[in-house]
């Protein structure tokens, strides 16, 4: 009797369905590749073939999975591919499933471990100067190219807009009333990044991005291997070296930011805005590539944070790599800001559009130190003097 009254267990239907039983030699990447359609096959996973071949023998090992007698698993191939396209598109699992072949319960298992091995793999395209010397490097970028001495990056940090995480109350929710994680990053003056932080809950203002994060724990610790002052022609101090941010951070000894306020034409602070802009160009438009190409970063993601940490970082990564091997094809000319004696033409990424996304930090003011306030006034006179450049005054 209890065998009779045991609850038999439902049998499956299907161990799979015959589409994706199809999978294996009909994938759409395999087409692109067969036929050697180039250009299509870098639209569809946003790189070039030698780039994808280069990544899937880097992350290969680990996200194989050994075949067995009842099924033939996903290949390491496809797992790199649909992640790509989700990243570049942003399209929902259940749509992937069809192009790839691969039910959208297995692509939301795959995403995450390919994007966990892409940031290990990758993780040493990211790095931060740890000597004066190589800071001085990346300061003489910035003072050859746009004009901004003594600057040693760009900062600015984003709401990343995400769908309610379970019980997480208040904490992701930002005051755009969305929930959100915040991307805090560090840029050179090359559009590479240099750090980045993803993760602050969205209810934390950009300056507290900013004092929650590593960077400033090594800044205020004086472990970031920063210059030390030195002098500008005609400055009666000498200037540390800092980096440029909007009005959303606090003025300090090691990080600039615009005078509030309108100033009229000509005038020192107005100068140093337009001066400081330049230089923060260059983290607008690291953003705006990055979300222009991987447009994932365009769409309210349908993830838990902790995943949505992931594929944020692994954009942030597959953006130094491909600035690195293929900056030609990821970034060709036009595709960024670019200037001609002040005369600046945008960048094709700004045709993008707004994103929903990614939302501006909001602006809290504080008040600085007389020091602080003292250094950036006596940048402020050098652009005017020592420093000025011919054509300031026709565009600031």
């Amino acid at each position: 009797m209890a065998d009779v009254n045991k609850k038999k267990r439902r049998q499956r239907r299907w161990w799979r369905t015959n589409l994706f039983k199809k999978r294996s030699g009909t994938g759409i990447l395999m087409d692109l590749k067969s036929q050697e359609i180039s250009g299509q096959y870098k639209n569809f996973t946003r790189m070039t073939p030698t780039d994808f071949e280069n990544l899937l023998q880097r992350i290969g090992p680990h996200i194989s999975k050994q075949e067995t007698y009842f099924r033939t698993p996903i290949s390491a191939q496809d797992r790199l591919a649909v992640t790509l396209q989700f990243l570049a598109t942003g399209d929902s699992y259940t749509s992937l499933q069809y192009l790839f072949r691969i039910s959208k319960q297995s692509i939301g298992r795959v995403v995450p471990q390919v994007c966990a091995a892409l940031i290990k793999e990758l993780q040493g395209y990211i790095k931060l100067p740890k000597t004066p010397t190589a800071w001085k490097q990346v300061s003489k970028i910035f003072e050859t190219r746009w004009n901004l001495p003594h600057c040693v990056g760009a900062l600015d940090g984003k709401h990343v807009v995400l769908q309610a995480p379970v019980k997480s109350g208040t904490e992701f929710f930002n005051y755009k009333s969305n929930f959100s994680i915040v991307l805090f990053a560090l840029v050179d003056g090359d559009y590479n990044f240099m750090f980045a932080d993803v993760g602050c809950q969205g209810r934390i203002s950009d300056g507290g991005v900013f004092k929650a994060s590593k960077l400033y724990q090594q800044l205020t610790e004086n472990r970031l291997g920063l210059p030390a002052p030195e002098e500008l022609e005609g400055c009666s101090m000498q200037i540390p070296y800092f980096f440029a941010g909007d009005s959303a951070f606090a003025l300090s000894e090691n990080l600039m930011k615009p005078y509030t306020g309108d100033f009229p034409k000509g005038t020192p602070q107005r100068i140093f805005n337009y001066r400081l802009s330049r230089g923060r160009r260059i983290v607008e438009n690291a953003f705006g590539i990055s979300s222009a190409v991987f447009r994932v970063l365009r769409k309210p993601m349908l993830l838990e944070p902790a995943k949505a940490e992931w594929v944020i970082m692994t954009v942030i990564l597959l953006h130094n790599y491909l600035r690195k091997h293929s900056p030609n094809i990821y970034t060709p000319f036009g595709t960024l800001d670019y200037e001609v004696n002040g005369n600046l033409t945008e960048g094709s990424w700004r045709n993008e559009g707004d994103m929903t996304s990614m939302v501006p930090i909001r602006n809290i003011p504080r008040r600085p130190t007389n020091y602080c306030t003292k250094v950036r006034d006596e940048i402020a006179n050098y652009f005017i003097n020592n420093g000025t450049l011919e054509w300031q005054d026709q565009y600031a």
